[in-house]
């Protein structure tokens, strides 16, 4: 690397040890600022050299890159932000720290992905689903599929791992001068992992017709855009890949969500040369994600960590928790975004019959809510009051992301 580049780098690493040592965070935003402050192209030179992975979409991101990296590291040593620090901070502090790796694979923020790309010049991105999210400041859906397209057509050799499911990313996936989807495009691998939220893409992108919806399949009614034939599938227990071959995956992850996530991950290592026979077992050794479905135990209750941020989310996390009593906690803080009105694009009936109990800055927000959706529910001012509000056994917890980082911090949980 050129001078500038390596004392960045150097400074990126003290920065972020400095920051762990004074218990300030985990170092993975503040290394990366430093380090591109002293050299905005650090991120570029860091990525020279290595067969990157991207992987980004509203909702998955950072269960599917730790399963990745966990697939693509048969073949050696690999770089991750595996603190879920998903813009180029994160990226350019997570390349310093593991010094030279052949590998790496990034959990990417959707809206940087493009800057992203043409930084790392990456072997692979994989592009996992578009769905309404932070609705004070994130982009619409379909713009935000339209900066997908645009950043991947100015890269056409990159291979794209795409969500069969999704009608916004298989149009984000597809060049423009490819008008029927039943064609794959050269360097485009399909994966089916099942996708329950549909309200964001009921309206076809290209033409502004009517997406229409049988089953699996889905098909728009004014233009060829239609679900491509996917390679890659999943079944309750295992997944198929584009041979045929079926493969079960032992997860000590929970929900059917992540077992998409895993075809995904085992999707991605593919394209590096890895098989899924090897890839397999390292992913059930893969237990918490950032804190995500840790299990703690506390005063005789198993306390298991749920991340909800938006409508999609909460849905799959819904799926995920056992019938057990269940407290949510939202928060409406910068990284949460300020807007609670997306509580009305959930629909909680699935914890109608279980104890319900909610706490957090906007918990009044969410009461409204439940009331709405005749669920019943307890207000409690504290993590600690909603423990001994509940019997022993299992609590399930479901939070947005500060309300999910209060808790855990309360937990003293490390990753």
């Amino acid at each position: 690397m050129p001078l500038r580049a390596k004392v960045a780098s150097s400074v990126s690493r003290t920065a972020a040890a400095l920051s762990r040592a004074a218990g300030r965070g985990d170092g993975s935003v503040i290394g990366g600022w430093i380090g591109l402050k002293i050299d905005p192209d650090l991120l570029a030179h860091l990525s020279a050299g290595r067969a990157i992975a991207l992987i980004s979409g509203t909702n998955g991101k950072t269960t599917t890159t730790r399963l990745a990296a966990a697939a693509v590291g048969v073949l050696g040593r690999v770089a991750t932000n595996s603190f879920g620090a998903n813009m180029p901070t994160g990226h350019t502090s997570a390349l310093a720290k593991a010094g030279s790796t052949p590998y790496a694979v990034l959990e990417v923020d959707e809206h940087y992905l493009a800057q992203v790309v043409e930084a790392t010049e990456p072997h692979v991105v994989a592009l996992l689903n578009l769905s309404r999210d932070q609705l004070d400041r994130a982009k619409e859906v379909a713009m935000m599929a339209q900066l997908w397209r645009a950043a991947l057509v100015r890269h056409p050799d990159i291979r794209i791992v795409a969500n069969a499911d999704d009608p916004m990313v298989v149009w984000a996936a597809t060049p423009p001068a490819t008008h029927d989807q039943r064609i794959t495009p050269p360097h485009v691998t399909w994966f089916s992992a099942g996708q329950r939220w549909h309200d964001d893409s009921w309206v076809c992108p290209e033409c502004g017709s009517t997406i229409q919806r049988s089953g699996e399949q889905w098909w728009c009614t004014g233009c060829p855009l239609r679900r491509p034939e996917p390679q890659w599938t999943v079944d309750d227990e295992g997944v198929l890949d584009p041979t045929g071959a079926w493969y079960k995956v032992k997860l000590q992850l929970p929900g059917k969500v992540n077992v998409g996530n895993a075809a995904t991950a085992l999707a991605v290592a593919a394209e590096f040369g890895v098989r899924p026979f090897d890839a397999v077992p390292r992913l059930g050794d893969v237990t918490s994600v950032a804190g995500r479905y840790a299990q703690v135990e506390r005063e005789g209750r198993l306390v298991r960590l749920l991340l909800a941020k938006n409508p999609a989310s909460w849905l799959e996390a819904f799926d995920m928790a056992e019938q057990a009593p269940t407290l949510l906690s939202i928060n409406a803080r910068d990284p949460d975004g300020l807007d609670t009105s997306w509580l009305f694009d959930v629909d909680f009936a699935p914890l109608r019959g279980r104890q319900v109990l909610i706490t957090g800055d906007r918990a009044y927000d969410l009461a409204v809510r439940l009331e709405v959706n005749d669920v019943p529910f307890q207000h409690v001012r504290t993590f600690d009051d909603a423990v001994r509000a509940v019997p022993p056994g299992r609590l399930e917890v479901i939070a947005n992301y500060t309300a999910f980082q209060d808790i855990r911090a309360e937990l003293d949980r490390v990753n």
